[in-house]
């Protein structure tokens, strides 16, 4: 005990240098990260703005990919009678976009969490490819909604002749016909003979009515797809699309405060 007294003032300058290395390494060693250092009130104000945002952002992402995978899953039935594939090509840019806007919101937390400029300005980046592409997916299916009102009709009478010829057409008119309870695409007369067994109502799941010789509304749905389809499409390309350009503008806030967070990181 006596020799560490002894030695105490040297030990101290020592530990002193010691200490002033230990803090030039940890210093250099932040530079080579991209690290930042202490910040003012804006600096700390951007740092918690920009981790909300990224929570807003993977919530957004979260609800655009749920409403694509649900669109595309169990309302997108009618899609094979048109004959350009805008609306599943739209909502398929949805739903990766929504599913990499989720993995790139955890991506940002850490950046502004850990305060690391190189990984801030690569989730810059990445946003701002994603928020144009998002923006054109949401933009598209805006698009979709005014145009399929002039194309639809003529499409899905071109479809009739492939009933029972092409597997892909049979099954889209037997599903648009037994989910929207309609027949044809005016009415059933536009299957002129050959009425589908789809056509017929259901008594209860696998059993239907025999309609196709007592044609009336008690056997058969007499209203045709076409208006059915087309408010179905429509209201699909308004929900899509509304989260889609939702989620674009939460990524205009967390492209403002990353880049506000990125100068404010000494």
């Amino acid at each position: 005990m006596k020799e560490i007294l002894k030695i105490g003032p040297n030990n101290t300058i020592g530990l002193r240098h010691l200490e002033s290395k230990t803090k030039h390494s940890q210093a250099h060693w932040r530079v080579a990260m991209a690290m930042g250092g202490a910040m003012d009130a804006c600096g700390r104000c951007m740092k918690v703005s920009l981790v909300a945002t990224n929570v807003l952002t993977f919530v957004g992402g979260a609800l655009a990919l749920a409403i694509g995978v649900w669109v595309w899953v169990s309302r997108s039935f009618p899609s094979t009678l048109m004959s350009n594939n805008m609306f599943i090509a739209s909502v398929a840019v949805v739903v990766v976009m929504g599913a990499a806007m989720m993995v790139l919101s955890v991506l940002g937390c850490c950046g502004a969490a850990k305060e690391v400029k190189c990984m801030l300005l690569t989730y810059y980046i990445l946003v701002f490819i994603m928020f144009v592409v998002m923006l054109v997916g949401g933009i598209l299916l805006f698009v979709f909604r005014e145009k399929v009102l002039t194309t639809l009709e003529r499409e899905m009478h071109a479809s009739i002749p492939n009933y029972g010829v092409r597997h892909e057409y049979t099954l889209a008119w037997d599903e648009t016909q037994t989910n929207l309870q309609c027949c044809g695409v005016k009415s059933y007369k536009d299957w002129n003979d050959n009425v589908p067994e789809s056509c017929c109502r259901e008594i209860y799941p696998g059993k239907r009515q025999d309609c196709k010789y007592s044609q009336n509304p008690t056997t058969m749905y007499m209203e045709g797809c076409f208006s059915r389809t087309l408010e179905l499409l429509r209201e699909d390309a308004v929900f899509v699309g509304a989260v889609a350009i939702i989620v674009a503008l939460i990524m205009v806030l967390a492209l403002i405060f990353s880049c506000g967070l990125f100068v404010k990181i000494e």
